[in-house]
């Protein structure tokens, strides 16, 4: 896995960008009369102090805070959650990403690479061929589903993931082919409907199969989602446009997510991740049985037993990956004790 070595941190480029990101903002708000949208959206503002702390310090995106606020709090639709999750996610998780890079830490960059090429191919079938002909309740369901799997999993395998240290190394060429597979798999399936997921998807690789220190998987994870969401925000504004209502809620929580993210990538080296990834874990199932409850009656009985199937299938598969892991790390280990036990015979034969 490529890693590369700790450098000198360049912070002073992060202010540039945020220097002009508000500057931009100003003019936008102040210079566009449109202060009033501003204060009047101040909720999903709020709500996104929390977000974008998320966004930054966890491999949840933004929009797993920004999603059900506006469709389940606010009752608004589920393809404008999708689209607000893809606009403010492109600041904030830009924002911690560029805090991240500048800061020199160390990326999974083989798996990354990968997965921005996979998710430039997946993520433009997925949002033309793919969401339009997923319904509105599908799509509450499907985000209820995948995060309250992510919550579930970090409950009850918590110590052994965050006790990760380095990685397992494997050859860039795979890393890069896997990378490439998750994004677009990701991009054109759970990224494409909820604006949100390639994060959580790499991050479980990493930590499940590629045994990756959270140190590693989560910032991973922030600079892949920050690709796919300005990805998101290009490929919808210059096709189909933005739903209706997502300018003023990004107007409002934009200036907030720009140091929100970044602030929660810097405090969680201080708080440590395990906490943060805990509180993140219990909102993740508490979404799941908000979602169950709010849609009831569309779901019925059956359906609510599908969803927490569906649920125990992914559970199942994130065993999957940490059983192939621990598979692949005998492996190396193996073939470490093969190529030492190979010199000391080659060092005996010629003394």
């Amino acid at each position: 896995m490529s890693l590369r070595p700790a450098r000198p941190a360049h912070l002073e480029l992060w202010f540039l960008w945020l220097a002009g990101f508000y500057a931009v903002w100003a003019w936008l708000v102040f210079g566009q009369d449109r202060w009033g949208d501003v204060t009047a959206h101040w909720p999903i503002a709020l709500s996104m102090a929390l977000g974008s702390y998320v966004a930054g310090s966890t491999p949840m995106g933004g929009g797993t805070i920004g999603f059900p606020i506006l469709v389940l709090l606010f009752g608004l639709p589920a393809t404008l959650g999708r689209d607000f999750s893809f606009a403010v996610q492109s600041i904030g998780m830009t924002s911690a990403s560029i805090f991240i890079l500048c800061r020199r830490q160390p990326l999974a960059w083989s798996m990354l690479k990968g997965g921005m090429l996979g998710c430039i191919i997946g993520l433009p079938l997925g949002l033309f061929w793919l969401a339009p002909l997923i319904p509105e309740l599908w799509i509450k369901v499907v985000f209820a589903v995948v995060w309250a799997s992510f919550g579930v999993l970090h409950l009850y395998r918590i110590r052994e993931i965050a006790d990760h240290h380095g990685m397992t190394e494997f050859d860039e060429r795979w890393d890069f082919r896997v990378g490439m597979a998750l994004g677009f798999f990701s991009g054109l399936t759970v990224v494409s409907v909820t604006g949100v997921g390639i994060d959580m998807v790499i991050y479980a690789v990493l930590v499940l199969l590629c045994r990756a220190d959270l140190k590693i998987a989560i910032p991973t994870s922030v600079v892949l989602m920050a690709f796919g969401s300005v990805l998101g925000v290009v490929l919808k504004s210059a096709t189909t446009g933005l739903q209706p209502g997502v300018y003023e809620n990004w107007l409002a929580a934009a200036p907030v997510v720009a140091l929100g993210a970044p602030l929660g990538a810097f405090m969680v080296d201080l708080i440590g991740r395990k906490p943060t990834l805990i509180v993140v874990a219990v909102l993740c199932v508490g979404q799941f049985f908000w979602t169950c409850q709010a849609e009831r009656a569309a779901l019925g009985a059956g359906g609510i037993a599908l969803a927490g199937l569906a649920v125990a299938v992914l559970l199942l598969g994130f065993e999957r990956l940490r059983v192939w892991g621990a598979m692949l790390v005998d492996e190396k280990r193996a073939r470490r004790e093969d190529a030492r036990r190979a010199h000391r015979d080659a060092a005996s034969s010629q003394s």
